[in-house]
């Protein structure tokens, strides 16, 4: 007979990166546990979608998540369940840290009296704050510019202590900008409010709202706009399989970034979107937001290297045509 597939917990698998995720473990044969509070997730999704065993809750209830922990037996845990806006942490750092930063370590409090010692980890490039060298590698230093990205930082120290003292072994993605949506448009990105550009840029062409903005054009770059890596969504959710896959082979704790090692300007993703909607995408030019660097690249090759990743993607067409299948299906068609 053969073995029966692990069960996986995935905080915060009802979101946008996480539902991606949770689909790719279901294709692997993987049993999924979602914990979500549904405060940006999607209660419509996991039901008509994604049909995993879901537990209503947050990663600050301890009572919860020993219960968890007794209920299912659980292989190794999937962390995505977080705040993401940088202004808002800006503002609002308390929030931030208490969930982001806090939840975290309740959540590794659990694990640890559960025995249950593999976590990958849903980390962020904004650790490594203004760049100091391109493309972006694992070993540049982590200085962050917000509490945002400090929360993930934190929770990256974390991981490294748990490791030295409790032999949690943990993989930490740092994200580029997660774009696109499933090929077959089951899932996508639907963030309220929205901050990411493809999806603003769609937004536009669907008429929902009546412009999209540049934010400063006079960089050093080719077009005088900012330049992004976009990594599209189900790359990122393949790369996670492939870190679980590691570590329940024994593998060590280790950091990758994940993101396509190439650039794109703000003016390229809105000529692109222009391509593939066929729509008028009107624009408005606005002077520069502080703290936007020219440039934010990373380089890929450990994850190629170590874990096998190869993203499939790779294409801004690609990512934003199929960006584009969602937005029509779950914001209407534009008349």
């Amino acid at each position: 007979m053969s073995q029966p597939q692990p069960t996986i917990l995935v905080t915060g698998g009802a979101g946008y990166i996480g539902s991606h995720t949770v689909l790719a473990l279901k294709d692997a044969g993987y049993n999924v546990v979602v914990l979500d509070n549904l405060i940006y997730g999607h209660r419509d999704l996991l039901e008509k979608v994604l049909q995993v065993e879901f537990v209503m809750g947050d990663t600050t209830d301890r009572t919860l998540l020993d219960r968890l922990f007794q209920t299912y037996d659980i292989a190794a845990v999937m962390h995505f369940a977080a705040y993401i806006f940088v202004g808002e942490s800006v503002t609002d750092p308390a929030k931030y840290y208490r969930n982001n930063v806090t939840g975290t370590l309740t959540l590794l409090e659990a694990m640890h009296d559960a025995s249950v010692d593999k976590f990958v980890f849903s980390s962020t490039c904004a650790t490594y704050g203004i760049p100091q060298f391109m493309p972006l590698t694992e070993d540049h230093p982590q200085n962050p510019i917000n509490p945002y990205g400090y929360s993930k930082l934190f929770v990256e120290q974390m991981l490294s202590d748990f490791d030295t003292a409790y032999d949690l072994k943990s993989v930490r993605f740092r994200y580029f900008n997660a774009a696109g949506a499933d090929p077959q448009g089951r899932l996508g990105e639907d963030h309220n409010p929205e901050t990411h550009l493809i999806p603003l840029v769609l937004q536009a062409a669907l008429g929902i709202r009546k412009s999209i903005s540049i934010f400063g054009t006079d960089y050093d770059t080719p077009d005088g706009t900012c330049v992004r890596d976009y990594i599209h969504v189900c790359d990122l959710a393949q790369a996670h399989v492939l870190g679980l896959k590691y570590l329940l082979k024994g593998g060590k704790s280790q950091a990758f970034n994940l993101g396509n090692g190439n650039g794109f300007s703000v003016k390229e993703v809105i000529e692109v979107a222009r391509a593939v909607t066929e729509c008028e995408i009107r624009v408005e030019l606005s002077e520069r937001r502080a703290g936007d660097t020219p440039v934010l690249v990373g380089s890929s090759e450990k994850a190629r290297r170590v874990l096998g990743w190869q993203p499939q993607y790779a294409d801004l067409r690609d990512i934003v045509a199929h960006a584009w299948q969602w937005h029509q299906t779950r914001h209407g068609s534009r008349s």
